[in-house]
């Protein structure tokens, strides 16, 4: 092969070598070949752990927490205290409450009845509560802050206090025991109390007399030729004053008073008693 040949084939094998390899090596000024140049591709810096390698990837806003959830959402109900059929002395003082600001007018009797619960129920829608006509806390505390402590006069408007301890004089024999302080009449053989049933008593002017006396005159259907008033089931025991049946203390209660009589408001405890009581039976008026 010629010169020209030779140096045809070096052309054609440099031109081979470049597109085969992945470096170039220029001639240096001394001849020698130069140390090879690498052509490096730009790599991308890994990503933190749980990112996107994407480069365009934009930041994001950091996950916003749910507010806790509550237990309930409903409210807690107040508790019951008082309901129709319900007896005792709170019913009483519930009864006073509502009476002194007129939501009531009868009693205090000591029963729920049904007057009382429809009293509650319009106390109660008065004020933006549920008018339920059962008396829960939240009811109370309203008519709590409302109203005053009831005294005992009040709470026994229309009677059935406890009766007071029976006079030591009522402790034998055949006994009417009335006692002025605590409003009631124990009926007792004995020392023992057959029943008790509340009283009313004359006014400042026209007084019941107190002492011990008898029962002279029995009166199943008598009326008062000096007030032309009925008095059923009059046990008389000193001079015009007598125990006796009055609708004027069944109706209005302590509110108003007998002209000396010892007046009984429950008919058919007085017609009771009636029936037991003889004549010359023993009256004991105290306080």
């Amino acid at each position: 092969m010629g010169r020209q040949g030779a140096g045809v084939l070096a052309v054609l094998g440099a031109m081979a070598v470049g597109a085969a390899g992945c470096t170039v090596q220029p001639a240096g000024t001394d001849g020698k070949g130069a140390p090879p140049v690498r052509i490096e591709v730009p790599s991308r810096t890994p990503d933190a752990p749980g990112k996107s390698a994407s480069p365009s990837r934009m930041p994001q806003a950091p996950a916003k927490k749910s507010p806790p959830v509550a237990p309930s959402s409903r409210p807690t109900p107040a508790r019951v205290l008082w309901s129709p059929g319900d007896e005792g002395r709170d019913v009483r003082e519930l009864q006073a409450r509502l009476r002194q600001i007129a939501w009531i007018f009868h009693g205090p009797t000591g029963t729920y009845d049904d007057l009382t619960a429809e009293a509650v129920r319009g106390f109660q829608g008065k004020r933006g509560l549920p008018e339920t006509g059962v008396t829960d806390t939240v009811t109370w505390q309203r008519l709590l802050a409302m109203t005053r402590e009831p005294g005992r006069w009040e709470l026994y408007l229309m009677g059935g206090q406890p009766a007071d301890p029976p006079d030591p004089r009522c402790m034998t024999g055949r006994v009417m025991c009335i006692s002025k302080s605590s409003r009631t009449l124990r009926w007792m053989i004995d020392g023992r109390t057959v029943s008790t049933t509340p009283v009313r008593f004359g006014s400042e002017y026209t007084p019941t007399r107190e002492g011990v006396f008898r029962v002279y005159w029995k009166s199943r259907h008598h009326v008062s030729t000096l007030y032309d008033s009925p008095m059923p089931y009059a046990m008389f025991f000193s001079g015009g004053q007598a125990v006796h049946y009055s609708a004027d203390f069944a109706a209005r209660g302590y509110a108003g008073a007998s002209h000396g009589c010892v007046n009984v408001r429950d008919e058919d405890a007085i017609a009771r008693l009636y029936e037991q009581v003889r004549d010359g039976d023993k009256v004991v008026v105290h306080w």
